[in-house]
Order: C-alpha cells, then sequence, then structure tokens
C-alpha cells in the first residue's frame, strides 16, 4: 500500500484559477508559498514565474524579478514588472495590481496559479574548494515536501570539462528533478531529471528531445546533501546568479518517473500511489512538448485541456491529451506524440490531489 505522510497534499502544492482585478490584489491562502507559476489562460503571452528567495515586491527601485519558463531571458531588463509584484508572507501571500501590464493581474484576465509550499528561513553555504568543492549558495528546503529553492553563484572557473563543483539543497533526501535558470546571462534553463542523470539536461523553454552534448554535471553522484553542476555556462558560469528549483519523491505526495508509450488509445497507464493534481509530461527521445494539466482546470475525466510551459499559447482543448486522472495514478487515452507515441520515452513530473492511502491506512476516494 502507498502510505503516505502527507494526508492533505494542497498543503503543500495547489492550483488556483483566477480572474484579474487589474487593480485589487489577489489573495493566495497559501503560507509559505515558495514558488508561484501564473499564465495567462486565453491569450497567447509569456508565462511568469515568482519565487520567495528572489522577492517578489517592487522595493527600493528593484523590479519585481520575473522569469519566464518560455524564454531564456534574465530576471532584469525589460521584461521585468514596473509597479508590483508578487507579495511573499507567512501565512498567506498577494497577487499585485500588475500595473506595468505583464499579464499575471490585468482586468477580466483568466489565469492559472501553481503554487509551491517553501520555506521562509534560508541557509547559506560558502564557496570552498575546487573541483568537487561547493558553489556559495542559500536553500530555502521545505524537507516535508521534498521541496527546496536554491539561490547559488556559478563557478565553473575552478572546472575543466566534465568536472563538476556541488550545490547544496538542504532537502536530506536525493532529489529527483532540479530545474535550473541563470539570472544574469540570456541563455537556455536547465532541467535534470534522474531519468538519465549522468551529463544529460532538458531544456524548458524549447521542446527539444534530451540533450548529453554539453557537460552539465554527473549527477549520478548527488546526494541528500547536494547536486553536482559541470563546466558549461548554463548551469554553472561564473560568477552568475542562479535560481533552481529541486524536487525529491515523497510517497503519496510526488513522483518524478519516466514511461514508455504504447501508441494506442487504449494507452500506458503509469502509477504514482496517488490521484494527480497537477502531471507535467516530456518527450525525451524527440522533440515534444512540455505538456501541463491540472485538476483545477479539468475539475472531471477526460483531462485535456493543457497549456505548454516552453510556450506562449494559450490553454488548448484537445482530444489527443486526453488523460484520466486515477486514485493511483493516469492513464493515457490517445496516441499523441507528445504523451503516448509507440517505443516513445518520456519523462514526468506529478503532485498529489489525494493520496492513494492516507498516513492511517484510510484509502483515498477516486474522482
Amino acid at each position: 500500500m502507498a502510505y503516505t505522510a502527507i494526508d492533505k497534499p494542497s498543503d503543500y502544492f495547489d492550483t488556483k484559477i483566477y480572474t484579474g482585478t487589474g487593480s485589487n490584489n489577489v489573495t493566495l491562502p497559501m503560507d509559505n508559498l515558495g514558488l508561484l507559476w501564473i499564465k495567462n489562460r486565453t491569450e497567447s503571452i509569456n508565462h511568469s514565474l515568482f519565487d520567495s528567495a528572489r522577492g517578489g515586491y517592487y522595493v527600493s527601485g528593484k523590479p519585481s524579478p520575473i522569469i519566464r519558463s518560455n524564454t531564456n531571458q534574465t530576471a532584469s531588463g525589460s521584461d521585468i514588472t514596473s509597479t508590483y509584484g508578487i507579495a511573499f508572507g507567512s501565512s498567506s501571500s498577494t497577487i499585485g495590481s500588475d500595473g506595468g501590464g505583464y499579464n499575471y493581474n490585468q482586468s477580466g484576465k483568466s489565469y492559472v496559479g501553481w503554487q509551491w509550499r517553501g520555506n521562509s528561513s534560508g541557509t547559506s553555504v560558502s564557496a570552498s574548494g575546487g573541483v568537487n568543492g561547493y558553489n556559495a549558495c542559500t536553500h530555502y528546503a521545505n524537507q516535508d515536501a521534498g521541496f527546496s529553492i536554491v539561490k547559488y553563484t556559478g563557478r565553473n572557473s575552478v572546472l575543466n570539462n566534465g568536472q563538476d563543483t556541488r550545490v547544496t539543497h538542504g532537502l536530506g533526501v536525493i532529489p529527483k528533478m532540479i530545474i535550473i535558470k541563470s539570472l544574469d546571462t540570456v541563455q537556455n534553463w536547465v532541467v535534470f531529471h534522474h531519468y538519465n542523470w549522468d551529463g544529460c539536461h532538458f531544456n524548458l523553454n524549447t521542446n527539444a528531445g534530451m540533450n548529453c552534448n554539453l557537460y552539465m554535471g554527473n549527477n549520478n553522484n548527488t546526494t541528500s546533501s547536494y547536486f553536482n553542476v559541470g563546466n558549461d555556462n548554463l548551469a554553472n558560469k561564473n560568477n552568475d546568479n542562479f535560481i533552481s528549483y529541486v524536487f525529491a519523491e515523497k510517497q503519496g505526495y510526488s513522483k518524478f518517473g519516466n514511461y514508455t508509450g504504447n501508441g494506442n488509445v487504449d494507452g500506458s497507464f503509469i502509477y504514482t500511489g496517488f490521484s494527480p493534481a497537477f502531471v507535467m509530461v516530456k518527450r525525451t527521445d524527440a522533440s515534444g512538448d512540455w505538456a501541463i494539466i491540472d485538476n483545477k482546470r479539468n475539475t472531471f475525466n477526460v483531462m485535456n485541456k493543457y497549456l505548454k510551459a516552453q510556450a506562449t499559447d494559450a490553454e488548448s482543448t484537445d482530444a489527443s491529451f486526453d488523460i484520466d486522472a486515477v486514485s493511483n495514478g493516469f492513464k493515457l487515452r490517445y496516441n499523441n506524440g507528445n504523451y503516448n507515441a509507440s517505443g516513445g520515452n518520456y519523462i514526468y513530473m506529478v503532485f498529489a490531489e489525494n493520496p492513494f492511502v492516507t498516513s492511517s491506512g484510510v484509502p483515498a476516494t477516486a474522482r
């Protein structure tokens, strides 16, 4: 039985559907909100990612540092809010009035906001050593949820090709997926997934398949204390500031796995041990969207309202993306190449709506 220590997953991950006000703040009741990822549902426009490690509001002339999953832009320059952003709080957070017109709270527009609970208290680590030494960083780790936000400084000047430095994550367990972006240089996002840790990566802002040509770091050596970054600028450019979102699996709450498609409308079943609230899937062996489905935009089966993390596209409803969320996983219902090509390889990132079995051994109710 897939018991869990998290009986109420929405305390740690939740999706909010809201209509923009244009002037008044939108309240997010989650305490210690760590990461907020927003997308306009009806218009072709950028995603907006905010996190507590970088701060939110426009303070002392410094604009809110938006980063975009669909672009390689930095967290400075023209792609920033000129007035208000996100106010992160210990008991609740607010989405500001968006006076800069960056489309996370424009009047009358429909938005989805994916939220991950973080930790308001950070732990700092100083740079030390050379090869296999440590990058300077501050990590905000929520060990209960297996989620850490790490802001670190690149130091590939101490490395040759094929060598690594280490970034402390604070989770106390080995992570399964790591998402990284330079805040200072216009360059692609990096995604590590344990499907293939050994120097291979994906780019969140493109639909390209897995890339093993650039040395990002050998995360086969990742531990419960740190992950590795290699000599390539994308993950470790000297003196650049980087933000990373680090995820570990928690039974009954989160799963980061892989599967092979069968190319059939009676598609593969992917066991997670819980009923999914959020599913993001990416093909590894060919190009394919970072397709996102959640339980608030899809309130019943089949689920097929999807957004693309790497694109500005508005939300689409497409039968070729059909999946069913069931009590212990999700079932593919079409043969779309983004989800279920015959022999296609895929990775996924999933968070729970309900655990399959609660901490006290009570089975959860299916949809």
